[in-house]
């Protein structure tokens, strides 16, 4: 095993062939920072006041204003600009090549912050209490719709800055296959730029006309449609940018090579094509869609846990063969030979452990008599937190522990809070969502400001369990303050370093550098298309063909 390791040199690119990509990374990345440390303060406003305590700020008003607050920020801006920035700075160095048209990418980059500041503004001041999914009849200030669609065509822009860097490396290496970390991203832009069709609908033809009065009404259920078609492949471009940097860049800090490039392509093309068509399994309560249609769904989101199960026995084995290689024996103590200490090795790790829990309440939430026991309960958010709260805010924090010094040449400081941070945060969401899909288990709501449902008898059971989620919170805020001290540190405060080349893993056995199948991208996203409109163009249609009436637009607050 010792010898396969040592066989061929480790892949090593040159460091960022100029600043200007570095400094195009570097603005997207801390984008995403400041966004998600907003975002970690809202979650801490909500923990508290979901425990009930007795705090003076404490109102419906605002409880719901951070609620809506966090999901936005965390869920669509910290990913989307993390992404972007993790995207620039792989493509620059797996092709070995600067990404074009970096004016058109700037550009890009500029237009979605705008479209963040326009829907921060919506949010903070109390203009758009319409939560993470912006379902209506819940309707906000248009600066918030607006806002949010300039957010995604910033991130079209970047996808077709990167595709055209590919094509670009294509024509100078042909017949060569694409780069895994490359490849990685290719299949989040082709995921995203298919399922962001839905959400582009909904906002240019419902929600934007209608809030700004061009239309009285809008179709609830239409919307609901359309948004689930973008919600949860949204999920997977959170986790492919995750899953490639736990193939390419973890398993070779941990000191190992890839158990196989051939089935991380396997996964990525997987991905492709099953992503888009599973939205309806979050719509299994929904009246006006047919059962058989939802049927499908749940039969395709059954299918896409086969490449989360075919990541986790690859990387799994890629650690262990590093483990190995350092010596371990026996059945188990390789675990304990990696390295733990290292704060990108450790947040991957922990982020894995925590994936797997959510991963199989994910089957749970896909099968209808389950989902109906779970659906809109506590226990969505304590899984939804085990998906993009652990497998990919975990995961992109420790990338940021390994990506910044490099693209910066500073050394990153404050690095024992960067060791103890990844397992704060483990322990917060252990905290906080077992207790949350307990508290769902027994009944109680999601979203709901006063826990106790004024003195319920019910209620009164899930008080020490909501104490608990507070606990976690409190964990989760500070490990998360944790990272922004060493991000902010490492900054403002890095000591000058020479600039350190990208490592990328190289593979277990030699692969051929020849193209395959997998790299036929464009067969892949052509059945991927296919699929969608096998699932959606009819009951789209079906909707569309409805006697509706509409719904006026609802301001709570």
């Amino acid at each position: 095993m010792t010898a396969a390791l040592t066989s061929k040199p480790a892949f090593l690119s040159p460091p960022v062939k100029t600043r200007r990509d570095a400094r195009l990374a570097v603005a997207n990345i801390g984008v995403a920072i400041g966004a998600f440390g907003i975002a970690a303060f809202m979650a801490l406003m909500q923990a508290l006041s979901r425990a009930n305590l007795d705090l003076p700020w404490r109102s419906a008003g605002m409880y719901y204003l951070s609620v809506t607050a966090h999901g936005v920020l965390m869920a669509l801006v910290f990913t989307t600009f993390f992404i972007m920035g993790l995207g620039v700075a792989f493509a620059n160095a797996s092709l070995e090549r600067n990404v074009s048209y970096p004016k058109l990418a700037w550009s890009g980059f500029w237009i979605a912050v705008l479209g963040t500041a326009a829907a921060a503004w919506a949010i903070l001041t109390g203009k758009a209490t319409v939560l993470y999914t912006f379902y209506p009849p819940l309707q906000a200030h248009p600066a918030f719709y607006l806002g949010l669609t300039l957010v995604v065509v910033g991130s079209w822009i970047w996808s077709l800055v990167l595709l055209a860097t590919w094509y670009a490396w294509r024509r100078d290496h042909a017949g060569r296959t694409t780069p895994l970390p490359m490849y990685g991203m290719l299949a989040t832009i082709i995921v995203w730029l298919i399922a962001t069709i839905g959400v582009a609908a909904e906002m240019l033809f419902q929600l934007i006309p209608w809030s700004l009065g061009l239309k009285e009404t809008v179709d609830p259920l239409l919307s609901r449609l359309l948004f689930w078609y973008f919600g949860h492949p949204l999920v997977y471009f959170w986790l492919l940018p995750a899953y490639t940097i736990w193939y390419t860049v973890a398993v070779k800090i941990a000191g190992g090579k890839l158990f196989s490039d051939q089935l991380a392509r396997v996964v990525f093309a997987t991905f492709i094509v099953l992503s888009a068509p599973v939205g309806m399994h979050h719509q299994f309560m929904d009246p006006g869609v047919a059962s058989g249609w939802k049927l499908l769904h749940t039969f395709l989101t059954f299918g896409i846990l086969f490449p989360s199960f075919l990541t986790a026995f690859t990387v799994t084995a890629s650690f262990e063969v590093a483990a190995r290689a350092k010596g371990a024996r026996g059945l188990f103590d390789w675990i304990f030979k990696l390295p733990w200490g290292d704060p990108t090795v450790s947040s991957v790790l922990l982020a894995m452990l925590l994936f797997a829990v959510g991963g199989f309440g994910g089957a749970i939430n896909a099968s209808f008599v389950t989902d109906s026991v779970v659906h809109n309960t506590a226990w969505i958010q304590g899984h939804f937190h085990l998906t993009v709260g652990s497998a990919v805010a975990l995961t992109f924090m420790g990338t940021a522990y390994w990506l910044i010094p490099r693209l910066t040449g500073q050394e990153l400081e404050l690095g024992l809070l960067a060791k103890v941070q990844p397992y704060l945060w483990f322990l917060g969401m252990v905290l906080f969502s077992i207790a949350n899909h307990v508290t769902g288990l027994m009944g109680m709501p999601r979203r709901i400001y006063d826990a106790t449902y004024q003195g319920s008898a019910v209620a009164e059971k899930w008080q020490a369990l909501t104490l608990t989620s507070a606990v976690g919170g409190l964990f989760l805020f500070m490990s998360a303050a944790f990272f922004l001290l060493v991000m902010l540190g490492t900054v403002l405060a890095g000591k000058r370093t020479e600039t350190r080349r990208v490592e990328f893993s190289d593979t277990l056995l030699p692969e051929s550098n020849r193209s395959s199948v997998f790299d036929r991208l464009g067969w892949w996203t052509v059945i991927a298309i296919i699929l969608v409109l096998i699932a959606y163009a009819y009951p789209v249609y079906s909707q569309l063909q409805m006697q509706t009436f509409g719904s006026p637009g609802y301001k709570p607050y």
